[in-house]
């Protein structure tokens, strides 16, 4: 499933994502047209909530802004924790409403 984030958006994997926090697009970047792609790894404890990210690619700059979000996003509950790869699009030609 593919998901809209305030300048970013993220395809989910395997367990469901149940609250997201808005990724957002850093300012001096978007104005100068720079995007890309970021790949996270993200750990998810049983009851959901993450436990830590670890990047696997992409602009160092938007790499940080995709993990201080994604560390306030809560997963639905598993029984064990999980390890899920995720892709955070930023694209500065996009509308940050859309």
């Amino acid at each position: 499933m593919l998901l809209c984030l305030a300048g970013g958006h993220a395809q989910d994997n395997a367990r469901k994502v149940v609250k997201k926090a808005p990724v957002p697009y850093p300012t001096i970047l978007k104005s100068r047209g720079i995007g890309g792609v970021v790949r996270l790894k993200v750990f998810v404890k049983p009851d959901g909530t993450v436990r830590d990210t670890e990047v696997l690619g992409g602009n160092p700059i938007l790499a940080e802004s995709a993990q201080k979000s994604v560390m306030q996003w809560k997963f639905s509950p598993g029984s064990s924790e999980t390890a899920l790869e995720i892709s955070v699009v930023f694209d500065p030609h996009s509308d940050p409403g859309s």
